[in-house]
C-alpha cells in the first residue's frame, strides 16, 4: 500500500500523532494524509517531524475542506497582497440526520462555549439530541480552533492571530444554512486595501469538499515520495494533484 488516508475520528485530539507513531513503529515508508481539524494536533505532528522523515514517511496535514482546500485558495490568493491582514473562514453545513454525522458533530460540540474535547466526547447520543433541541437543530460556532492558522503561518502567509475560522451548522435541513467562503483581505503593492472570496458551490457535500482534496493530496504526497521527499508538509505548502 503507498498511502493512507487517515480520516476520522478527530476526537481524541491525540488520535492524528498517536497513528503516526505507530506507523513509525512498524518500520512501514509510504504517504499517510490526515483531515484533522485542531491547531493543536497539528503542533504535535510538529514534533514528529524529524522522526517522520528518518522513518521514510511523507505526510501531508490539514488537506480535508477547512483546514485543507480553503487554507490551499487563501495561500494562492495571498499572492495579490504585499501583505495579509486578515484570512476569514466562514463554513455552512446542511445535514439531514446528525446520526449519520456523529463524529463530526461531537468535534463541532467540543468548539462550542462551555464545551471542550472531553465532555463533547463523552456526550451520549440522548445529550446530543437534547442539546440540538435546545437549538433547534443548529450549531453557531466562532473563533474557532482550526489548524488553518498555525498551516498558513509555517507557509509564511500571514500570523496565526490574523486567521479566523466560524461557521453554521444545520442538523435538520440537508440545505447549507450560507455559502462556505474565504475571504483574504490585504494591501496590494500599490497599497491598496483589497478582498478576494472563494466561494465554494453549494451543491458540493460536506464530503466532496473533504474527501476530494484529501484523495488529491494523496497522490500530491505519492509524487513527493517518488522524488524521495519525506517529513511533514501542509495543505497550504503543498498543490493537490486532481485524481480521476
Amino acid at each position: 500500500m503507498n498511502g493512507y488516508f487517515l480520516a476520522l475520528p478527530n476526537l481524541p485530539n491525540t488520535f492524528m500523532a498517536d497513528v503516526a507513531r505507530q506507523f513509525i513503529k512498524s518500520g512501514w515508508k509510504g504517504v499517510l494524509v490526515d483531515a484533522l481539524k485542531r491547531t493543536s494536533a497539528v503542533e504535535q505532528l510538529l514534533e514528529l517531524q524529524t522522526e517522520l522523515q528518518q522513518a521514510g514517511i511523507t505526510y501531508l496535514t490539514g488537506c480535508g475542506a477547512t483546514p485543507g482546500l480553503l487554507t490551499a485558495a487563501a495561500a494562492v490568493a495571498a499572492q495579490s497582497y504585499a501583505e495579509i491582514h486578515s484570512v476569514k473562514i466562514t463554513f455552512g453545513v446542511g445535514i439531514a440526520n446528525w446520526e449519520a454525522y456523529r463524529a463530526t458533530i461531537r468535534e463541532d460540540i467540543a468548539h462550542m462555549p462551555e464545551y471542550d474535547v472531553e465532555t463533547a466526547r463523552a456526550m451520549t447520543d440522548e445529550e446530543v439530541s437534547a442539546l440540538l433541541d435546545k437549538t433547534n437543530g443548529i450549531i453557531a460556532l466562532e473563533n474557532m480552533e482550526h489548524a488553518d492558522d498555525i498551516m498558513l503561518e509555517l507557509a509564511g502567509i500571514c500570523d496565526r492571530n490574523r486567521v479566523t475560522v466560524g461557521g453554521v451548522v444545520d442538523t435538520r435541513n440537508p440545505k447549507k444554512p450560507l455559502s462556505t467562503n474565504v475571504k483574504i483581505t490585504g494591501r496590494t503593492f500599490e497599497g491598496k486595501i483589497s478582498t478576494h472570496t472563494f466561494t465554494l458551490g453549494d451543491e458540493t457535500s460536506m464530503a466532496a469538499n473533504v474527501c476530494g482534496p484529501a484523495f488529491g493530496y494523496l497522490k500530491a504526497g505519492i509524487a513527493l515520495q517518488r522524488r524521495g521527499m519525506t517529513g511533514l508538509f501542509t495543505a497550504a505548502e503543498i498543490m493537490p494533484q486532481f485524481v480521476k
